[in-house]
Formats: structure tokens, C-alpha cells, sequence
């Protein structure tokens, strides 16, 4: 009998797992993370429930909406579970990852509707800023700016009620997505436009306030420093990376903007190409020719 295709890799699989027990990186000791097709999932289901209007076939109806929530609600409890435990390394540990995982999952989804709340200012935002949207299902259908805001907004809730990893992993989804790279850890206020968006680079410990405009290309980036320049920073209170953007700023295509301690202020606005590593204050008008 010819030899299965599978048992011939038998001796390369384990070539391939051996080189981690001889010095490379060491991998988590809970165990696996959701694959990419489950956070997909999830923030399929994040979407359906921001937008029911134009996200669905069932439309925006209670029974879809039940249905949607009561899908989402063990999907995104297991997930969040893996992101708790694969660094827990106590001995039966993994009910109390449990229990912390269904908390978690439970007060996020509580807080769907004040989600939803911001989102529908961000796309009144689009709508009052974009002369080419033609109303909001357009933008909720088209705008990759809003889609990258929506799965954010999520991401930042799970982070701040202390979900590990995930929200990471669907900011990551949404640049997959979109080509906007928004960390979850970022604060960002309400009514917030992002025109086009392929590009966009917000950092970690970034600050924006409300009704700021932004187009592609844009960074709100650290000066470069190494990791462990970082920590030491952060040991002597200075955790600050990236800038702070204040209400009502323009941003315009490729702007760069580096340091905790820039900060744009109120009502500024920055010129497309321009490299801004010094506040700015209010009501300026940088780099634009």
C-alpha cells in the first residue's frame, strides 16, 4: 500500500515542535488562542448589532437582535476565556478563568447600547463631514473609517473590563480589514471621522478628543525608543507615548505626529505631509501651505 501523504510528515512535524523545546520562544502555558475565523466571527456579530439597520437580513428587529446576542454571548465568553487563561499558570486555575471570562462577556454586552450610541454620532460625523456620502446606510455599508471605529469601540470596552489579548486581535481583524491600525488601548471622544483611512497608524497610550477629522496615511506615533528604554520610563511615571489630539482638530493625508508629549491643540489644524514632533496650540493652522 502506498504510504499516506500525512504519516509521511510525521518526522518534519516533529522537527518543527522540537525547535521550541531547544531555545525558541516560549509559548503561552494555557493553550491556544481563537483562530482568526472565530474573532472574524465576533466582530461579524459586534457589526450586526451596532448597525441592525443595514447589517443582516433579519434586520432591525428584537427577535434578530436576541438571536444575534444569544450567538455572540458563549462565542465571545470562550474567547475571551483563552485570552485570560493562556498565561495562567496555577494549578486548577481554569474555573476561575471561567468565572472572570463570563463576567467580563457579560458586562461588555451590557454595554452594547452605549456603543452604539457613540457609533451613531461617528457616522452623523461622516455624514455632516463627507459631501460624497449619500446618507448613513452608505457609510455604515461603504466606510471602512467607520467599520474600523465600530471594532475599536468594542475592542477598547473589553480591554478596560479586562479581557486580554482579544481586543487586540479584532483591532487586528479591522487593519486586516481596512489598512486602520487603531490600538484598543487609545482614547478616542465622540463624533470621530476618518476619511478613506488606508494607513491610519493610532498608538496605545494615544488621546483624541471629540469631533477631530482624520484622512489617510496619518500616524500618531511614538519618537522610537527600544523596549526596555520604554520600561524604565514607565517605571519613573512616564507612560505616555503618543500624542494627545484635542476637539476639533483636521488632520490632514499623511501627517505624522510623534511623542506623549505632543499635543495638537483645540480647533488646530494639521497639513497633509506634515512630520509634527512639538505641540501645537490652539486654533493653528501647521504645515499647510
Amino acid at each position: 500500500m502506498p504510504k499516506s501523504p500525512k504519516g509521511s510528515y510525521d518526522e518534519l512535524a516533529q522537527r518543527l515542535l522540537r525547535v521550541s523545546d531547544e531555545g525558541g520562544l516560549p509559548m503561552s502555558a494555557g493553550g491556544r488562542l481563537p483562530s482568526a475565523a472565530d474573532i472574524e466571527a465576533v466582530a461579524a456579530d459586534f457589526m450586526s448589532l451596532f448597525f441592525p439597520e443595514t447589517n443582516g437580513a433579519g434586520g432591525a428587529t428584537r427577535a434578530h437582535l436576541a438571536g444575534i446576542l444569544a450567538a455572540l454571548a458563549p462565542r465571545l465568553e470562550e474567547a475571551v476565556y483563552l485570552g485570560i487563561h493562556r498565561r495562567c499558570r496555577k494549578v486548577g486555575a481554569v474555573d476561575a478563568c471561567r468565572k472572570k471570562a463570563h463576567g467580563i462577556a457579560a458586562r461588555m454586552l451590557g454595554a452594547l447600547p452605549d456603543i452604539r450610541a457613540m457609533l451613531l454620532k461617528d457616522v452623523q460625523a461622516a455624514l455632516d463631514c463627507d459631501p460624497a456620502a449619500t446618507g448613513t446606510d452608505e457609510i455604515i455599508a461603504c466606510y471602512p473609517g467607520l467599520y474600523a471605529i465600530a471594532i475599536y469601540r468594542a475592542a477598547h470596552r473589553l480591554l478596560a473590563e479586562g479581557a486580554e489579548i482579544i481586543p487586540r486581535m479584532l483591532t487586528e481583524q479591522a487593519k486586516c480589514k481596512t489598512g486602520i491600525d487603531i490600538h484598543p488601548g487609545a482614547k478616542i471622544g465622540a463624533s470621530f471621522f476618518i476619511d478613506h483611512g488606508t494607513g491610519i497608524v493610532v498608538g496605545e497610550t494615544a488621546e483624541i478628543g471629540s469631533s477631530v477629522r482624520m484622512y489617510q496615511g496619518v500616524t500618531l506615533g511614538a519618537l522610537s525608543i527600544g523596549r526596555r528604554q520604554a520600561e524604565a520610563a514607565d517605571s519613573s511615571g512616564r507612560h505616555k507615548r503618543h500624542p494627545t489630539i484635542e476637539d476639533g482638530v483636521i488632520i490632514y493625508a499623511n501627517a505624522t505626529i510623534l511623542g506623549g508629549d505632543t499635543v495638537i491643540g483645540r480647533g488646530a489644524i494639521v497639513g497633509g505631509n506634515a512630520r509634527i514632533t512639538y505641540s501645537v496650540p490652539a486654533g493653528i493652522r501647521v504645515g499647510v501651505g
